[in-house]
């Protein structure tokens, strides 16, 4: 099996990713950092402020990303990559320059619509650039640790850029990430969308005959079919829990709980990333050995024990607090990982390679309002108390770890390693040759 970098188009579009998540990673920790300077200037909480943000992104993920991808079906991939980059970056150069609370929502909402079509668009194409199972497979896990990296390295490039320029100018660097993305996509020629054939009504109807409605619902009727993929759906929010707590609440425990300075931030950050970045690398082989389900469900269990301690680390003292912190935050990240990364060979195995592009628009917009929940738990919630928020948000992962383990146990049984778990569409990962995205 050849590896998938050495592919020159994938390899280029491997790179605009890579940049595009760094300045992603950068504007992440400015953010935070924007939001809790803004809220002692307004006096508000910075989790407030977070949440309401974050949840701006969410609503944009879930309405924006099913109506693109129709909406943007029949045009060329690389004009709608490109175009969205260009969106991204003219939003990012300026969130410097707003003082008001609603103008970063605003802006956030803007940029969050067009990464909204962004992903989806790139998620689809890879499949079509890789068509060989084992190279998609091995994109998956590159596409995971580029993620996992960006969580480690972003931070603390951040952190290192904080000693000498101020918190706005951060935002600078995620311009720069985006205008270079658009530049490396614009360099390759990408292959033309196969013909769109969401099934109707049992069968499958070619775009002319459907309604643009039923176009933009067909990949949420893929996805709602397959056994698999509805618990990988319920699982999401497991993911969305624990992931929306660390992301918006790490800046109030850092400074205010602990007391630490601004630079401690990407270090917690960091951390997550790192923990994540350990189980992607160990993904390939354990998921030789062991079913999705299996490993989903282990990943989900291990966010549920997480959060649970959540309420011990916040009691600590300040020097031992974030040490102990950040180790939490790491088994976070291997718990995201795990719960998370395979859902894209669960798509590969249930979905016709001619819906993928509706499937994973669908699969965007399903996983994304779990986090369109939790995010204003998150920071709501722990305006109010953090221990609280955190028991909240182990209850929920708790309940949807447990219907997702009820539904995929009551399946068909898995065939083995690398198998999905039984679904309704009669397709295995170990022989299903369809290709698919993260």
């Amino acid at each position: 099996m050849a590896h998938p970098l050495t592919n020159p188009v994938y390899r280029r579009l491997f790179a605009a990713q890579v940049v595009s998540l760094v300045g992603t990673g950068l504007a992440t920790v400015a953010l935070s950092l924007f939001a809790f300077d803004l809220a002692g200037e307004t006096g508000g909480s910075a989790g407030q402020i977070l949440g309401t943000a974050f949840a701006i992104k969410m609503v944009a993920y879930v309405t924006v990303a099913p109506l693109a991808a129709t909406a943007l079906a029949r045009l060329p991939p690389r004009s709608v990559l490109v175009a969205a980059d260009l969106v991204r970056c003219t939003a990012a150069i300026m969130l410097p320059f707003v003082n008001q609370v609603w103008q970063v929502y605003l802006l956030v909402a803007v940029l969050q619509a067009a990464s909204a079509t962004f992903t989806p668009t790139f998620q689809a194409v890879v499949p079509r650039v890789l068509p060989a199972p084992g190279e998609y497979t091995a994109a998956l896990s590159l596409a995971r640790v580029a993620e996992d990296l960006e969580a480690v390295l972003s931070p603390v490039l951040a952190g290192a850029l904080l000693l000498v320029v101020a918190t706005p100018t951060l935002f600078v660097g995620t311009a720069v990430g985006f205008a270079a993305s658009a530049l490396l996509v614009l360099s390759v020629f990408l292959p033309k969308p196969v013909p769109h054939a969401v099934p109707d009504a049992g069968t499958n109807a070619g775009e002319g005959r459907l309604s643009f409605g039923a176009r933009m619902l067909g990949g949420l009727t893929l996805m709602l079919r397959s056994t698999p993929l509805r618990a990988s759906v319920v699982l999401n929010l497991a993911v969305a829990s624990a992931g929306a707590f660390v992301l918006v609440q790490t800046v109030v425990i850092v400074r205010e709980t602990y007391g630490f300075g601004a630079s401690a931030v990407p270090l917690a950050l960091a951390s997550n990333g790192l923990g994540s970045i350990l189980m992607a690398a160990m993904l390939p082989r354990v998921l030789a050995a062991r079913s999705e389900r299996t490993v989903m469900l282990s990943g989900a269990a291990i966010l549920v024990v997480s959060m649970a301690l959540v309420p011990v680390v916040l009691g600590a003292r300040p020097q031992s607090g974030l040490v102990a912190l950040c180790g939490l935050w790491a088994l976070v990240g291997v718990g995201w990982a795990a719960a998370e990364t395979p859902v894209g060979r669960l798509i590969q195995a249930e979905i016709p390679a001619a819906d993928l592009p509706a499937a994973f628009a669908a699969q965007f917009s399903l996983s994304h309002a779990c986090w369109l929940l939790t995010y204003p738990l998150a920071g709501w919630l722990g305006s109010r108390s953090l221990t609280s928020a955190a028991w909240v948000l182990a209850a929920i992962a708790l309940v949807s770890s447990a219907v997702a383990a009820v539904m995929w146990l009551r399946a068909e049984p898995a065939a083995g390693p690398g198998a999905g778990g039984g679904g309704d569409l009669d397709a295995s990962l170990g022989t299903d040759p369809r290709s698919v995205t993260a």
